[in-house]
């Protein structure tokens, strides 16, 4: 297995490819998944930021290289992810409609179990400028069981505790959640173009993993994932290919 990037108690960073990482895991060595893939969004359109009109390119790891080549990489992380969940484990995969139904057709070919297709709402999210469309307000993020057979956690009463301060009316936490987009408070240490709320992530990891268990994220970005396990007592594993992602998530790691 290659060296960590970065070690420090409950957290392995690795600067590389997701594959090389994944492949030289431990097989049925991970409790979790979270992964926030390429939504192959780098078209050379526009969108609304702050009230400015901007370019949506993030970068080249977001542009499309064609239906078949896109596929190719979501069969093969998707695959790789696969070996090294336990036959418990679940994985997390966010999406738009740009990508999500690649994920939702190659977690079925993989014989993954779909648990729930959660609705992430953005109350504050951009208009859509050219007035041609709705203006797109959530992202979908997909939640599977590696083993049709085995029994996965699932944190019922944290998620209705949560809940009930949401909204205390004493419901089951339903498929929509009502989350804004990432604060600007949680980019103080650097930003990534697709950064991911922390309220997500805490809300994700405390359903569907107990604490000390292993999370990964094979897209690991600015670390929002690894920020959440920290916080609730999980052990990470965060790859990414862009160091510059790695060094502000230990910038974040380290203002805890």
């Amino acid at each position: 297995m290659a060296k960590p990037y970065y070690k420090r108690g409950l957290i392995e960073l690795f600067h590389d490819d997701c594959i090389n990482i994944l492949n030289s895991l431990p097989e049925n060595s991970i409790d979790m998944i979270f992964a926030d893939p390429p939504y192959f969004l780098s078209n050379g359109g526009i969108t609304c930021k702050s009230g400015e009109i901007v370019s949506v390119n993030k970068a080249e790891w977001d542009k499309s290289n064609g239906f078949e080549k896109d596929f190719d990489f979501t069969l093969s992380w998707i695959k790789a992810c696969r070996r090294i969940l336990k036959e418990n484990g679940t994985i997390w995969v966010s999406g738009t409609m740009h990508n999500i139904y690649q994920v939702g057709y190659a977690l079925q070919k993989f014989k993954f179990k779909i648990l729930n297709e959660i609705c992430w709402y953005k109350p504050n999210g951009p208009p859509n400028l050219s007035c041609r469309y709705f203006a797109h307000a959530h992202e979908t993020v997909l939640w599977a069981r590696k083993n049709e057979k085995k029994t996965h956690f699932f944190n019922y009463e944290a998620m209705r505790d949560w809940e009930d301060k949401i909204s205390p009316k004493g419901k089951q936490m339903r498929s929509i959640w009502h989350i804004p987009l990432t604060p600007l408070s949680e980019k103080t240490n650097g930003r990534h173009p697709t950064q991911k709320p922390l309220e997500l992530l805490k809300r994700i990891i405390l359903s569907s993993t107990k604490e000390n268990e292993l999370v990964l994220d094979p897209f690991n970005g600015s670390g929002t994932t690894g920020i959440a396990s920290i916080m609730l007592n999980r052990r990470y594993i965060g790859i990414d290919k862009e160091e510059a992602f790695l060094k502000t998530t230990i910038k974040r790691i380290n203002s805890l």
